[in-house]
């Protein structure tokens, strides 16, 4: 027997989200969980090819890559998609990020870290930066350069010096509110943005800004914020975070 079935919205009559995410990244999809309205909201993930090892080079190859993983998502309207490598987005480039996504999914609207962060950043009138970063010299420098190229000033900046993504990700948060306070204190600054879309900073983030007693950014914290703007999502802030409050 053939039997009778209705159709409707599907998972997002919300909105529908999707993730570009690197494969060593264990952090992004659990975070974004945290950040999103759990109801009417879709999100889907696709991986994108990359060797652990983070260098200017390695980044540099995911602009190829891009278009088919953003191919990989399910075949629906997508409102918004993300790219979820902060130092990627760096390199490639915010706008490299966006044409090569748009050629396999024209229709929707595309952030990464670096483009959420800035615009975080304004948001909460943040000039002076705390900088905290996992990276090795040279895609910390790179990353220093884009965003004071665009306004902003590092007035602290330390680092872990970790070029292996798989060890990023088993970072210890109490270790990550230790290099929040101790940038910080280097200078007197606005807020501090803790990067890389690996480092677990959503479930310490209110913690840290009682700390210091600013606000607190972090790549994973920007991109959900970014989305959620993007797509037009209102509600309740799923997080004790300035950010969230706005």
């Amino acid at each position: 027997m053939k039997l009778p079935f209705a159709t409707d919205a599907g998972m997002g009559p919300g909105a529908t989200l999707g993730l570009v995410v690197l494969p060593a990244d264990e952090t992004l999809e659990n975070e974004m969980r945290v950040l999103l309205p759990a109801n009417g909201v879709a999100l889907y993930h696709s991986r994108i090819e990359m060797p652990p090892e983070v260098t200017s080079e390695t980044l540099a190859s995911m602009e190829a890559a891009l278009p088919q993983a953003a191919g990989m998502l399910p075949e629906v309207a997508f409102d918004v998609i993300g790219y979820g490598c902060t130092s990627g987005a760096t390199v490639i480039g915010p706008e490299g990020v966006a044409r090569a996504i748009n050629r396999a999914r024209p229709g929707a609207r595309v952030t990464d870290p670096v483009s959420a962060t800035m615009a975080a950043c304004r948001a909460l009138g943040l000039k002076r930066l705390g900088f905290v970063t996992p990276y090795v010299e040279s895609v910390s420098a790179a990353m220093r350069a884009l965003l004071e190229a665009n306004g902003f000033e590092i007035a602290g900046f330390g680092s872990f010096e970790e070029g292996d993504d798989r060890v990023v990700a088993r970072i210890a948060p109490e270790s990550i509110l230790s290099a929040i306070e101790a940038v910080d204190a280097m200078a007197e600054c606005d807020g501090v943005f803790v990067s890389c879309t690996n480092l677990r900073v959503a479930g310490i983030a209110a913690e840290a800004e009682r700390r210091i007693g600013k606000p607190v950014i972090s790549s994973n914290l920007a991109l959900g914020w970014h989305m959620r703007v993007l797509a037009g999502l209102t509600g309740p802030a799923p997080i004790a975070s300035r950010l969230f409050a706005l």
